[in-house]
C-alpha cells in the first residue's frame, strides 16, 4: 500500500502524479515558513531553515549528500519529499544521511519535454521536491514554478549542475567542497565518514557568504559540524610493514 513505502512513478503520467498529489499534499500551514534542516545545517542557513516557498541549489562534489542531508528533517517530521529524475541518487546513502524513506516519492527520468509539468505536479503535492533541470529554464516556466512554489508552500531543490540554467538565480546555493573520505588506511581499512567545507550564498539574507567543515555523513550518520578539520580527525590504520601481504579495501563509496 502507498502509506507503507515509497512509490515509483513512470514520470510521463501525470495523471499518476495528479493522484500521489493528492494523496501525500503536505498538511502543515503554508504561514509556517521554515522547513527544519539539521542543526549543523541550520547553522549555516540565514533563517535556520528552508524557506518554503524558495528555490535552492546544491553543488560541488557533494552536491547529492548535500541535498540528501537537508530533506532528511522533513522526512522524518511527517513531510514529504519528491526526487525526480536523478537516477544515481543512492537510497542507502539517503537513509544514513536520516532521511526516512517511506516518505520519499521516486518519479522517473521525465525527459526534456515533459520535466516543467513533471515538477509542477509534484511542487504542488509535497513539501520539497529534488531535481535537476535537463537543461535552460525558461524564464515563463521558472515564474509559474515559482508561483507554484509560494502558493503551496513546497521548496524547490535542484541537485547539480550548474545553476545558470535558471532564468533567474536561486535564492540560495549551497555548496560542499574539499570533500575527503576519512577511515581509509594503506591498503585497508573502512570509510568511515566525510569531511566536506560547506558554503552559503545567494539572496534573501545570504548577501554574505558563510562556511563550515561538515561531516557528510558523520561516521555515526547524519551530518555534523566540527570547529575545523584538525578535530574531524578520524584514526586511520598505520601503514603496513614492507613486504606485508596487503589487504583489499572495505568500505562504501557515494
Amino acid at each position: 500500500m502507498f502509506d507503507t513505502g515509497g512509490m515509483a512513478v513512470a514520470a510521463p503520467d501525470l495523471a499518476s502524479l495528479a493522484l500521489l498529489g493528492q494523496r501525500s499534499r503536505p498538511l502543515v500551514g503554508v504561514c509556517e515558513r521554515l522547513l527544519a534542516v539539521p542543526d549543523a545545517l541550520a547553522d549555516l542557513l540565514p533563517h535556520g531553515g528552508l524557506q518554503r516557498g524558495s528555490l535552492v541549489a546544491t553543488g560541488g562534489t557533494a552536491a547529492t549528500s548535500l541535498a540528501l542531508a537537508l530533506v532528511g528533517t522533513t522526512t522524518t517530521t511527517g513531510g514529504w519529499v519528491a526526487v525526480v529524475g536523478l537516477p544515481h541518487l543512492g537510497l542507502m546513502a539517503a537513509a544514513e544521511l536520516g532521511v526516512d524513506l517511506e516518505r520519499v516519492l521516486l518519479v522517473a527520468e521525465p525527459g526534456p519535454r515533459r520535466w516543467a509539468a513533471s515538477v509542477a505536479a509534484l511542487v504542488d503535492a509535497v513539501d520539497i521536491v529534488l531535481t535537476c533541470p535537463p537543461g535552460p529554464v525558461a524564464p515563463g516556466v521558472q515564474r509559474r514554478l515559482g508561483a507554484q512554489a509560494r502558493d503551496r508552500g513546497s521548496v524547490l531543490v535542484q541537485v547539480g549542475g550548474p545553476v545558470e540554467r535558471w532564468a533567474s538565480a536561486p535564492e540560495l546555493v549551497i555548496t560542499a567542497t574539499a570533500a575527503t573520505w576519512r577511515g581509509v588506511g594503506w591498503g585497508h581499512g573502512h570509510l568511515r565518514g566525510r569531511l566536506a567545507q560547506v558554503s552559503v550564498a545567494g539572496r534573501r539574507g545570504a548577501d554574505r557568504p558563510r562556511r563550515a567543515h561538515l561531516w557528510l555523513p558523520a561516521p555515526t550518520g547524519g551530518v555534523q559540524a566540527v570547529a575545523t578539520p584538525g578535530e574531524a580527525e578520524v584514526a586511520e590504520p598505520s601503514r603496513p610493514a614492507a613486504g606485508s601481504r596487503p589487504v583489499s579495501l572495505v568500505g562504501r563509496a557515494r
